[in-house]
């Protein structure tokens, strides 16, 4: 349930923030019987889960296309427990030298492309993203799909961000069509909004409530759970960190059917506009009701860098950002019934399972060490 205004409420443990992390901790914690609080400061459930539908009748997700995937089917019975899942695999493509290409990119594409005898044109231990990528695949390759699409999203030179980076892409054998080839993928049949509801049923939470006016005016007896960007929780006394979002420019068009070949068009040229992709959300309805809207409708996405943290999205991927972070990871440490974790809160991009995972290793930790302190206190005599 949904708590209007911010009022006193006893409770062991306080969640700030109801997007996935904050609502799987709470789900679990919850299911055992604790007594918790959500704390979210927008409008809604979910944070960045969040979907609602287009007066077409198109589904849009408001934050970003989140296609769920998982090769754990501990994960996937997991989500589907709050609604059931549909299948669908997201296809990709990159637009290039005028046509559409797959992403990932093929081993076998590489070889039409360059030959036969290609070599990566790195050689070593990358220091950088850029040396990532051509350790793993030639020049023309990496500047015609990833160098361009890779500095729009970041705004800096593909040398000034981590190796690490590269890890989220691949060069496959095969020519593939499908972004990831995970043994369960799929989307909520009634959206993700209704999923966020479904998690956190029965669960106090305090929409429109920011933390950070309200700290005060709240105590739990056992642990602050804190979801939020890391550096806003200590007011950014140590520097801000540095985050990427994107600008969503919408269109419908009424008198088209569809205008894309796949749900997502990725656009690395920079002489094509500074936008890095292009979705096109009724591929990611099921197909019978995707052929009864009149029209489709296109969303374009622009990074920036934003200065709201509500707006924050991606954790900067730098050396210089790393190092600030565990600057403020030290002293969350050091302040006793305190966990700050999350994408925002540990500065680390996960994707939708690992989010989950996540939390569910946190949970059970924090139930965990409730059982050992129960077993060394003293009996009540």
């Amino acid at each position: 349930m949904a708590i209007q205004g911010c009022t006193d409420v006893e409770i062991e443990y306080l969640i700030v923030g109801s997007g996935l992390t904050g609502g799987v901790i709470a789900r679990m914690l919850a299911d055992r019987g604790r007594k918790l609080l959500v704390m979210e400061r927008r409008s809604h459930l979910g944070g960045n889960v969040h979907d609602h539908r287009h007066e077409s009748g198109i589904t849009i997700h408001n934050y970003g296309p989140h296609s769920f995937r998982t090769n754990s089917e501990k994960l996937w019975k997991f989500v589907n427990r709050f609604a059931p899942f549909r299948r669908f695999e997201a296809v990709v493509k990159s637009f290039v030298d005028g046509k559409y290409e797959n992403w990932p990119i093929a081993n076998s594409y590489i070889k039409r492309t360059v030959g036969d005898g290609w070599k990566p044109d790195f050689v070593g231990r990358p220091s950088n993203f850029e040396e990532a990528c051509l350790s793993m695949m030639p020049s023309q390759i990496y500047r015609s799909f990833v160098k361009g699409y890779t500095e729009k999203q970041w705004g800096v030179s593909a040398r000034e961000l981590s190796a690490h980076l590269a890890r989220r892409f691949e060069v496959r054998e095969d020519d593939d069509p499908r972004l990831m080839q995970h043994r369960f993928q799929g989307l909520p049949e009634k959206g993700y909004t209704q999923f966020m509801k479904s998690l956190l049923t029965g669960i106090p939470v305090l929409l429109k409530c920011d933390y950070h006016d309200a700290r005060n005016e709240f105590n739990p007896k056992r642990l602050t759970i804190y979801t939020g960007p890391i550096d806003e929780y200590f007011r950014f006394d140590l520097g801000h960190l540095r985050y990427r979002a994107q600008s969503r420019e919408h269109k419908y068009l009424p008198a088209t059917d569809w205008t894309q070949p796949c749900f997502q068009v990725n656009n690395p040229d920079p002489s094509n506009g500074p936008h890095i992709r292009t979705i096109e959300w009724k591929y990611m309805m099921p197909r019978d009701d995707a052929t009864e809207v009149s029209g489709t409708l296109l969303t374009r996405e622009t990074p920036y860098s934003p200065s709201n943290p509500n707006e924050y999205e991606y954790p900067f991927p730098d050396q210089a950002n790393e190092q600030l972070f565990k600057r403020y990871a030290d002293r969350v440490r050091a302040i006793p019934g305190l966990l700050i974790c999350g994408r925002l809160g540990e500065y680390r991009y996960y994707d939708m399972d690992q989010a989950i995972a996540r939390a569910q290793v946190l949970a059970h930790r924090i139930l965990n060490l409730e059982d050992i302190a129960a077993s060394i206190e003293p009996p009540v005599r």
